[in-house]
């Protein structure tokens, strides 16, 4: 999923209210930094996963090529079963 560098700040915004508001954080440093990282691990995370995307599709691919083509295959079911294993290899949550 693309999103804006706007719809970040938002969803950084929103998390850190959330989170507040809930008791669950007490903050260390100053709010504009804390949601400057909380962005700035979201977009790494959005990056980590469009990665992800990519090489998967790359490797499925690869594979349909050596196996001729892969007539008959699934080819969404494949895709969706080389980026969980590319997740689960990289310990990331999709």
């Amino acid at each position: 999923m693309r999103l804006k560098d706007e719809q970040i700040a938002r969803l950084a915004e929103r998390l850190l209210e959330g989170l507040t508001a809930a008791g669950l954080i007490t903050l260390k440093a100053e709010r504009s930094q804390v949601l400057d990282g909380i962005r700035r691990a979201v977009a790494a995370d959005i990056k980590g996963e469009e990665d992800l995307d990519k090489e998967a599709e790359r490797l499925l691919e690869q594979t349909l090529r050596s196996m001729g083509g892969g007539a008959g295959i699934d080819r969404h079911r494949m895709l969706r079963m080389i980026k969980d294993k590319l997740a689960k290899d990289r310990g990331m949550v999709l």
